[in-house]
């Protein structure tokens, strides 16, 4: 399962939109078809690799641009048969099908398969859920390679919900761009391999997927203050903190300071006693302070977040610091740069009742905290208040483990204690993350992460 790299995702909606400003512009929906046909055909092609090829055409113009695709595929030579769910119901559907001189086949449960399917029954188009004859039918086609032509049937094109079973792909086309069922759960396993098809829509937008990992050196006159310097506050569990406070200074952070805590992760940190927090705050040179990690429901906690959201520094706020951060940093209405780090149950403590997607979900708070919020787990999404939004899928399963969230937090405030717009810095850190846990892979623990051994390999 993966998705290119720093590419739009547009939602139904947007691509609908999308398509509409392009035929104003003077591109016709017909010759956007021609030009999905022929990404289809070209992807198809490659995959059967001279083998047979079923496409099941649908009856609007998903299933229009498979009968493109088929039309070009035979003209190449290939072994092509169509069979439809029902006649076009759509002017440029029928258009593609009148073109088609082969036969047509219906789709029921005496179809015979072939070595690869393309599906191009829904795509963006499905709304209910599948009949349950046409879930039989497609259950007979399993085990064969499926190409599947913007989303295969059975998936919500937002990425709300699979009506299941759905026909899984191997690999999915996505037409212009991107869409959310292939970055977000319970959808994107469904569609196997992602490949973008730029068939000449502006699809440019407020979504992306997560872009590819790049280190950034430190200037040639940078000194430790100005890669930046970061106070992580230690809670009664300092474990927690103490993995921040090292993952912030393997993520590039010059200075870091453990307050609350007498034992740091490596002599480079400088360990202090707690007692010391709010002189620390007052440090003009301080660039992010990171609250949360290790740090229960307490008294003591909402007088540590308050404490920082009254110095105003950059925040990055973990666990139960959300919540306790929240109706300050509403009323702040975006005063004080932060980043919230959620996981699924601290997401739903902080911000409950809020419906939609994952992505609409993530927007609604960010927008509500008036900071960027990290939407943790397999399909981690990053949103901004403004509505700029990235999803990192696939991330890696081996971060579901103990104290990488931690690891995550310190990657945060090392890119915000640069400077700079948080957003752009939760991206990095989120980068960052899935990069390193990509390194090792099987049995990482979080202190795996900010290891000697994977820094030195990383250098190599």
């Amino acid at each position: 399962m993966s998705v290119p790299a720093n590419v739009p995702i547009l939602t139904s909606e947007a691509m609908r939109a999308a398509e509409a400003a392009c035929a104003a512009s003077g591109v016709s929906l017909s010759e956007l078809m021609d030009r999905a046909g022929a990404a289809i055909a070209d992807i198809a092609w490659r995959m059967a690799a001279g083998s047979p090829i079923l496409i099941l055409c649908g009856p609007g113009n998903n299933g229009g641009d498979g009968y493109v695709a088929a039309r070009l595929l035979a003209e190449r030579g290939a072994e092509v048969r169509v069979a439809a769910l029902a006649d076009p119901a759509t002017e440029l559907a029928r258009a593609a099908r009148a073109l088609w001189t082969g036969a047509v086949e219906p789709l029921d449960r005496d179809l015979a398969p072939a070595a690869l399917i393309v599906d191009a029954l829904f795509g963006v188009g499905l709304s209910r859920p599948l009949p349950y004859e046409l879930i039989e039918n497609l259950q007979s086609l399993a085990g064969r390679r499926v190409l599947a032509v913007d989303v295969p049937s059975g998936v919500a094109s937002d990425g709300v919900r699979d009506w299941s079973p759905p026909l899984p792909a191997d690999v999915t086309v996505a037409l212009g761009a991107l869409k959310p069922a292939h970055v977000l759960l319970p959808t994107a396993p469904h569609c196997g391999q992602v490949l973008l098809a730029r068939i000449g829509i502006d699809a440019g937008g407020t979504m992306r997927t997560l872009p590819s990992v790049s280190s950034t050196k430190p200037d040639v006159a940078a000194h430790k203050f100005s890669r930046g310097m970061v106070l992580v506050r230690a809670g009664p569990m300092p474990g927690a903190a103490g993995l921040a406070s090292a993952a912030a200074l393997r993520a590039g952070a010059g200075y870091v300071v453990l307050s609350g805590s007498d034992h740091a992760p490596f002599s480079a940190i400088i360990a202090e006693d707690g007692a010391g927090y709010a002189d620390r705050l007052g440090d003009a040179r301080i660039g992010a302070v990171i609250v949360g990690p290790g740090y229960p429901v307490s008294d003591a906690l909402d007088d540590d977040v308050m404490a920082a959201l009254d110095a105003g520094k950059p925040l990055v706020l973990d666990a139960a610091a959300i919540a306790a951060a929240l109706p300050r940093l509403h009323q702040l209405d975006g005063a004080v740069p932060a980043i919230l780090t959620p996981h699924e149950g601290e997401f739903a403590r902080a911000f409950p009742g809020l419906s939609g997607s994952k992505i609409d979900r993530a927007l609604a708070a960010a927008a509500f905290a008036q900071a960027v919020v990290v939407y943790k787990g397999a399909d981690t999404i990053i949103a901004a208040p403004d509505g700029r939004v990235v999803a990192a899928w696939p991330g890696s399963p081996w971060l579901a483990t103990a104290g990488t969230g931690d690891v995550l937090a310190g990657a945060c405030g090392a890119m915000l204690a640069r400077g700079g717009d948080a957003f752009d810095a939760a991206v990095a850190a989120v980068g960052w993350h899935i990069a390193r846990a990509a390194r090792i892979g099987p049995g990482l623990v979080a202190d795996d992460l900010v290891a000697d051994d994977l820094v030195r390999e990383c250098n190599d």
